[in-house]
């Protein structure tokens, strides 16, 4: 068995273990890169947020990333029946950036993997990974490639940024149950064929078909749209069929969106992802940090999925380094707290939206720009900035200001 000594592992090619491998590899270190999966491959989470912009760009992959022309995405529209609220990135409480993208994520991962491969870093597809032994801080990890060799790993640390694979909670029985609700999804792609001119038919759409069932809408660059359903797991389980035929028929919820996609033939069989929230017991420990999905993931009705993976990422990279270098790193400070932060008050919006709360705000209140502008913050992504009221009260602001507006709609019965 062929072994192979690096300073730090990266399980996972996805955008968090590319821009932890970008960071070391930028501060000297030896990376090696271990991935399950052949690029390009599918995988969901192509709704991205302004505050990951930062990420991309502190590490160097921004550029090679806005050569690829991806769909801008410089807001959201959030639509219940005829009403709609639209939110524009540009104004936002907290300063950062206006736009993000709309991604097809085999084309954008690849980008970030090819741009990785180009400065020397060490990158090994269909490798998965089946055990790590840990003396200490320091680890071996055993690969298996797709004919079945194995070869070890020496590393000093590992970072694990396997996402849905969720590789060292597997491993090190770090998995506990979520306390977001049991939701699922059902998606696929389209050739957008009859995709209206204009912003209509470029802007990303949450279109609310009940309380807790949503249809996403991500319009690409390259002409195809990524649709999908989030509702509660009994619910996607209760329509017959097949996955194409379950999907087809949870379209006809959509009154607004129904005849748009009617016909269209779907370019592979909806992939349907049960109980999507997942969380952990810890998000580190001696010799390795999870990361993104691998550590949390609430629910994608607010995109945070790769913002909080390339975050976490960054994070953990610059300790790894540090930590490396010889210096004391406090990870529960540093690490677990600052993330549990951001996590908890992304944490707060799902559930509120699926009480009901944030979707009262959202369609039956009064347009306060203000408020509007400090949720638009929190929708961006930036949900660290303790500045801002909608971060720093979450628990208690959002239901606040729900049942502020819901006072004001029976006064204007009352008055009416």
């Amino acid at each position: 068995m062929q072994n192979q000594s690096v300073d730090v592992l990266i399980i996972g090619a996805g955008p968090s273990g590319a821009v932890s491998a970008a960071y070391l590899h930028k501060q000297g270190l030896q990376v090696k890169v271990v991935e399950k999966s052949k690029f390009p491959r599918f995988v969901i989470g192509e709704s991205l947020l302004p505050r990951c912009m930062d990420h991309f760009e502190e590490v160097g992959l921004l550029d090679a990333l806005k050569a690829k022309n991806f769909e801008v995405k410089a807001g959201a529209r959030f639509m219940r029946g005829e009403k709609i609220c639209n939110f524009d990135f540009s104004k936002k409480f907290t300063e950062g950036w206006d736009w993000t993208w709309q991604v097809p994520r085999a084309d954008f991962d690849k980008t970030l993997t090819d741009t990785l491969e180009s400065w020397g870093v060490d990158i090994a597809f269909e490798q998965e990974v089946v055990g790590v032994d840990f003396k200490g801080s320091d680890s071996i990890t055993t690969l298996k490639d797709k004919d079945g060799s194995l070869s070890a790993v020496e590393a000093k640390f590992i970072i694990d940024s396997s996402g849905h694979g969720r590789v060292l909670p597997r491993l090190l029985d770090l998995d506990k149950p979520s306390d977001i609700g049991r939701h699922s999804s059902i998606f696929t792609h389209v050739k957008d064929t009859k995709r209206p001119e204009g912003r209509e038919g470029t802007i990303i759409t949450f279109d609310i078909v009940s309380l807790d069932t949503w249809l996403w809408v991500i319009p690409f660059s390259n002409g195809f749209t990524s649709i999908g359903f989030v509702g509660p797991s009994d619910y996607i389980d209760s329509f017959s069929g097949n996955k194409t035929e379950k999907l087809q028929e949870m379209m006809k919820l959509s009154d607004y969106y129904f005849d748009r996609f009617d016909g269209l033939e779907y370019e592979f069989e909806p992939v349907v992802i049960k109980n999507i929230a997942k969380s952990v017991k810890k998000l580190y420990g001696e010799g390795f940090a999870l990361t993104g999905n691998s550590a949390e993931f609430l629910d994608p009705v607010f995109s945070s999925g790769v913002t909080f993976a390339t975050e976490s990422s960054l994070v953990a990279s610059k300790l790894i380094a540090k930590q490396l270098s010889g210096d004391k790193v406090d990870w529960e400070t540093e690490y677990s707290d600052y993330m549990k932060q951001g996590v908890e008050v992304f944490a707060t919006y799902v559930k509120e939206w699926y009480t009901g709360n944030l979707q009262t705000i959202f369609f039956d209140s009064n347009d306060n720009p203000v408020i509007k502008a400090q949720i638009c913050a929190v929708l961006a992504g930036y949900v660290w900035d303790r500045e801002n009221p909608f971060v720093k009260n979450h628990h208690r602001l959002v239901k606040t200001v729900a049942r502020i507006a819901e006072m004001e709609k029976e006064a204007d019965k009352s008055i009416g």
